[in-house]
């Protein structure tokens, strides 16, 4: 595949370079070379052609954090006013009637919505699996993934915890520890598979402090390191959940984690709200990431993550759009532009640039799923990018600064293509 004529290629190496009026060739799903025109191997032009004409190349972007079985249930008049315990609480009610059909369409729905507007892999923790049929859901969302051509990382989720422990999950969607820890083990033997370029992975994800146990999380960590893949779970979403799980086990949220084994390198945890000081210096001592989800954060009232305090600690950072139901989208660009204007708010002239929040989306959230072959634009790299057509009254005397267009202007709509390896859509 050679895509030629490039406006202007933002790749987001190691050295932010920058290329204009550029091609990339591509051999079985690699970037090959990526040059200037007038640089043009004359055998590159015998390949499959892509014109991109007045177009922009940034690289796919990865969401690291998901729901996509609520993608069916957002949008919903009555949880617009709610913070996230009583919302759980009205959705769990819908939620224990999820199957494997449901399971489907939804990543269908969402996965598609995710690759019209640039993003190339997505991490979703499915964490309310049906008691009844749990291995086939998780089958049949990564042959929704298979599908459309996207990379899955798949949490497989879990929740062992129900209304006796003061939440109100439907027996539907509890497992017992064993139980969770055999598909668990199952899910990883089926479909993990951990080589340079893969188009699946599987992570092992509990839900939350109040919906997963402590036996739950310490041999979710043991089976996890078996297998050399990653741990996600929600930790300092709500002030709430803080409150529980000092009450219950007299205990912080992350001190609770670090007693499972459940912190490290081979750790994310989604949100990450309400860490204090000596919190989010260990996350950065322990190289422990953070999958930041500031427009569901926003909707739910759960607060702001610090982000100054986790960039001057070193804290990996990447972006996540969260649940359909809780962000009432699965666009990782509007992520982008919400996080870039809540933390200019918040933060003034210390919150990140454009272009730093790209690289969150990009390499930031690769480091997040342990895939950092992908987000950057470079020889070696699978060919996973989207485009921008500069073109329409939107786009006029946005061409100064590409780099942080995404997050300064926003783009409006769908990109005007996708590629994934060498499969590549059209919008």
């Amino acid at each position: 595949m050679l895509i030629q004529n490039i406006k202007q290629i933002i790749s987001c190496d190691d050295n932010d370079t920058i290329y204009n009026n550029c091609f990339i060739y591509v051999e079985n799903g690699i970037i090959k070379d990526i040059n200037s025109m007038d640089k043009i191997n004359p055998l590159y032009t015998k390949s499959e052609l892509i014109d991109a004409s007045n177009c922009i190349i940034y690289p796919g972007l990865i969401n690291t954090h998901h729901h996509l079985y609520q993608t069916m249930s957002r949008n919903l008049p009555q949880t617009q006013n709610m913070e996230l315990f009583e919302w759980l609480d009205f959705l769990f009610e819908k939620w224990k009637n999820i199957n494997e059909e449901v399971v489907y369409y939804s990543a269908l729905v969402g996965l598609g919505e995710l690759l019209k507007t640039g993003c190339t892999t997505c991490m979703d923790q499915n964490d309310s699996i049906p008691r009844e049929n749990s291995r086939l859901c998780v089958d049949k969302e990564f042959l929704a993934a298979e599908k459309l051509g996207i990379r899955l990382c798949l949490g497989r989720g879990s929740l062992d915890l129900g209304p006796e422990d003061g939440n109100n999950v439907s027996p539907k969607l509890l497992q017992t520890v064993d139980e969770i820890i055999s598909d668990s083990e199952d899910a990883i033997k089926k479909h993990h598979d951990g080589s340079f370029n893969s188009m699946k992975n599987v992570i092992l994800a509990p839900c939350a402090p109040f919906c997963s146990s402590i036996e739950c999380y310490k041999r979710t960590a043991e089976l996890a390191r078996k297998y050399y893949v990653r741990l996600n779970t929600h930790l300092a979403e709500t002030l709430d959940e803080e409150k529980w799980c000092k009450e219950k086990y007299n205990k912080r949220p992350l001190e609770l984690m670090k007693e499972c084994d459940f912190i490290g390198k081979d750790v994310f945890f989604n949100h990450g709200i309400h860490f204090n000081d000596e919190e989010i210096k260990l996350l950065g001592e322990t190289k422990t990431g953070i999958s930041h989800c500031p427009t569901s954060n926003m909707k739910l009232s759960s607060g702001i993550m610090k982000m100054k305090e986790m960039r001057n600690n070193k804290v990996i950072i990447g972006l996540g759009v969260d649940g359909s139901a809780s962000n009432d989208g699965s666009n990782l660009l509007d992520e982008m532009r919400n996080c870039y204007l809540l933390h200019r708010l918040n933060e003034s002239h210390d919150a990140p640039s454009g272009y730093e929040i790209l690289k969150m989306a990009t390499r930031g959230s690769s480091k997040l799923i342990g895939r950092e072959e992908l987000g950057c634009l470079k020889i070696g790299n699978p060919c996973d990018l989207f485009m921008i057509k500069c073109k329409g009254v939107e786009m006029v005397g946005c061409d100064h600064d590409f780099k942080n267009y995404l997050c300064t202007v926003g783009h409006k709509g769908n990109v005007f293509m996708t590629i994934v390896k060498i499969k590549y859509y059209i919008n």
